[in-house]
């Protein structure tokens, strides 16, 4: 998803506006750690992409290769070409008007696809496993727009096979949808009040999407729509901003760790599964609703609600200097990782592996060290020695000297820091 990975740069600038335009007005829309959790979330969901997109893409091109209607006769061969091209197609002012109806026609399918998508995401069990990643920050700002599911993908493509079927190519199903995303990114903020009425009837804007992310009850599980909101008026799902929201999940995740934040949903089904003793309780634990529980199950207190309306906020306070080691941790692994994103494909796969694997522990170790945790010393100076034997290798094997004796430097510097500053309270 190149389409993505570019936006990468504007999103973060868009952050950065947003952030003084907050400031300006005196709104708390930031939290440190609520915004590195949100953007940690993303950045292994980018990297883990790198592998589950090959079998995402691979099995939709897979279905439109082998079961699209044109195979059959039933339908045209859909128009790839780009609608605003190199001229050699005459068209008014310079516009392939078929080409445009194919994409547009094409953007509104996949659109209606992430609908469903979205809704049965939040209906159906193991799907919100994955999903809940997005909705379990208790801000609402842009950085909210990066918290995404490292699994998510690996059970949301069968809702775009129905595309395949039609024979939408791969490449146009893959663009359209990095184009459905990259418009989500602005409507993830607070900033903004309300478009023009006409153009609220029409499309996602930040006040539907407030509401989809809220834990009020009228709002919850409702305002699916991915660009276009005439989905879910269509379908019955709209539900228009009237109070203040509250946002975040209905049982508080109460943590900093992305590695959590991605699997605590499916930690809980297999509990919940392995616990329940009847065979339809256990299939219902899993492809049914989120909030059903079994009733052995609830008899036995395994299953905690909690319920966020009035809660306080999960905000742990740590000393700064604990914050500002963090962030400069954070700020290199956030270097790292975007890095290794634009140069994937001239990487071996082994090293977007050995990548996406150290860049979990220290997102990880970050996490644990915005929450306080007293155990986490131990696994970050483990975590540096371990990043400053790799370079030490690759130095010793003239290998990217300049970058190796850079991550040598950094991470000598940084166990230094952390000798330096006192251990957080016990957790």
């Amino acid at each position: 998803m190149a389409i993505i990975e570019a936006s990468v740069p504007l999103f973060f600038l868009l952050i950065l506006v947003e952030l003084l335009v907050a400031r300006r007005r005196r709104s708390a829309v930031y939290r440190l750690n609520d915004s590195i959790s949100d953007v940690s979330c993303g950045i292994l969901s980018q990297l883990l992409g790198v592998f589950t997109r090959l079998v995402v893409l691979g099995a939709y091109a897979w279905c439109a290769s082998h079961l699209s209607l044109q195979q059959f006769g039933v339908l045209p061969a859909w128009i790839e070409r780009v609608p605003f091209g190199d001229g050699s197609i005459p068209g008014l002012w310079g516009i392939d008007w078929r080409a445009l109806a194919t994409w547009t026609v094409a953007f509104l399918l996949v659109d209606l696809a992430y609908y469903f998508l979205h809704r049965y995401s939040h209906t159906v069990h193991v799907l919100w496993a994955g999903h809940v990643v997005h909705h379990s920050s208790e801000e609402y700002n842009l950085t909210v727009a990066l918290r995404q599911s490292a699994l998510h993908s690996l059970f949301s493509w069968v809702f775009f096979i129905p595309l395949a079927v039609i024979g939408l190519p791969w490449q146009m199903f893959a663009t359209c949808y990095a184009l459905n995303l990259v418009y989500q990114f602005w409507i993830h903020t607070r900033e903004i009040d309300r478009l023009p009425a006409w153009l609220e009837w029409w499309l996602n804007t930040p006040s539907h999407h407030r509401v989809h992310h809220g834990v009020n009850p009228q709002y919850q599980d409702r305002n699916y729509a991915g660009a276009l909101i005439i989905w879910d008026r269509l379908f019955g799902t709209f539900e228009p901003e009237v109070e203040p929201v509250v946002y975040g999940i209905t049982t508080p995740l109460a943590s900093w760790n992305p590695v959590w934040a991605n699997v605590h949903i499916f930690a809980g089904i297999v509990n919940n599964a392995w616990r329940t003793r009847r065979w339809s309780d256990k299939w219902r634990v899993i492809f049914g609703h989120p909030g059903f529980i079994p009733a052995d199950v609830a008899v036995s207190g395994a299953a905690k609600m909690a319920w966020p309306m009035h809660a306080p906020q999960f905000d742990p306070v740590v000393p700064r200097s604990h914050q500002s080691y963090a962030g400069a941790q954070f700020l290199a692994i956030l270097v790292a990782a975007y890095l290794t994103l634009v140069n994937a494909p001239t990487l071996a796969t082994h090293e977007i592996a050995t990548m996406l694997f150290l860049v979990t522990i220290g997102l990880a170790n970050i996490g644990a060290i915005l929450e306080g945790r007293s155990w986490i010393a131990g696994m970050e100076f483990a975590r540096l020695a371990t990043v400053a034997a790799a370079a030490s290798v690759a130095l010793l094997r003239h290998q990217h000297v300049l970058l190796a004796g850079s991550v040598l430097l950094a991470s000598v510097s940084s166990a230094i820091w952390l000798m330096g500053i006192r251990k957080p309270a016990a957790a």
